[in-house]
């Protein structure tokens, strides 16, 4: 367990420190981000610079790597490759937004397709690599999904790396829940394995909490930068691979619930509108309806922290 206290404190200095380093340079390259006009709240956020996952995610890279077991490497290399690969097509679409001066980066279709790109790969890495045995929430039940994983771990990645990115719409939200479903996931991983390269999963799993808390010393409202897609493609994309890769990725719409529940926020507010006129929340996804209802940020951030630390004891309970 000290190893792992070791490997958190050490990520979150690491993220602080290129912090320090890189929030100014972003600042002096310009590199803000235009923000959208029907949230008022957020009209003061405008220029404030993005891509801020870029620091976070290497320093969590960069410790995981030194820290993972080489008996397990190869899976955990995977884990890390995926999660910057979805980096990669996050750090595109905030370019694109950067350089043109608008709201707009890739086109949805573009972004789908370059996620489907790199799933597929992993999926199919999956597969052939045997990765095909899964815990079953709430029990000590493991189950063979034969060739129905493509399928699903495909599903699993595209729905988790868009729900978290849908989340990250206040300071501190998606890096809040972020860090809670990774220190969380690690135990759940501990909790049910003792091979390497499972341990390799909860050391990458607590170097990205890490990271991510000493990107959230800039990122608490009011934040003086903002992860962008850069950050939160890529943490879906590791939220999916580590726990697809360590057997758990029934877990992810238990533990991360509440990413769940922001894109389900959306999906139900456009059918709904698009079948009556009208709509469900104030505005979605749910936090903005929780927001102009008058709740504060830092406030909303918590209590969605709180419901996923709840849920991850709930599962933790019957390990």
């Amino acid at each position: 367990m000290k190893t792992y206290v070791f490997i958190f404190a050490t990520a979150l200095a690491l993220s602080f420190l290129l912090g320090l380093v890189t929030v100014p340079l972003l600042k002096k390259l310009k590199a803000g981000q235009s923000v959208l006009s029907y949230v008022k709240e957020h009209e003061s956020k405008g220029g404030t610079p993005t891509m801020g996952g870029v620091f976070f995610i290497l320093a969590a890279s960069v410790v995981a790597l030194i820290f993972c077991d080489k008996g397990g490497f190869r899976p955990a290399l995977v884990v890390i490759t995926t999660g910057v690969a979805f980096l990669a097509v996050g750090f595109t679409d905030d370019f694109i937004k950067i350089k043109f001066r608008h709201n707009e980066g890739l086109k949805p279709y573009q972004k789908i397709l370059f996620q489907l790109a790199v799933s597929v790969i992993f999926a199919v890495y999956a597969y052939v690599n045997g990765y095909t045995s899964v815990f079953v929430p709430f029990t000590e039940i493991k189950i063979s999904l034969g060739l129905f994983a493509i399928p699903l771990y495909i599903t699993a990645l595209i729905a988790t790396t868009n729900c978290v990115n849908l989340t990250d719409g206040l300071d501190g939200l998606a890096g809040g829940v972020s860090y809670v479903y990774f220190l969380l996931i690690a135990l759940v991983i501990m909790a049910e394995n003792g091979n390497a390269a499972a341990d390799n999963h909860a050391v990458i799993s607590v170097a990205l909490a890490g990271a991510i808390v000493g990107f959230l010393v800039f990122n608490t409202h009011r934040a003086s930068v903002f992860m962008g897609d850069t950050g939160s493609l890529s943490l879906g994309g590791f939220v999916s691979a580590v726990s697809i890769l360590s057997g758990n990725v029934f877990y992810i719409p238990v533990i991360g619930i509440m990413f769940v529940v922001t894109g389900l926020s959306v999906i139900l507010q456009v059918a709904y509108f698009k079948k009556t006129g009208n709509r469900i929340f104030l505005m979605a996804p749910l936090h903005h309806h929780f927001q102009m209802k008058g709740a504060e940020e830092s406030k909303i951030a918590a209590v969605y922290k709180v419901i996923t630390l709840a849920a991850g004891l709930a599962v933790l309970l019957f390990i």
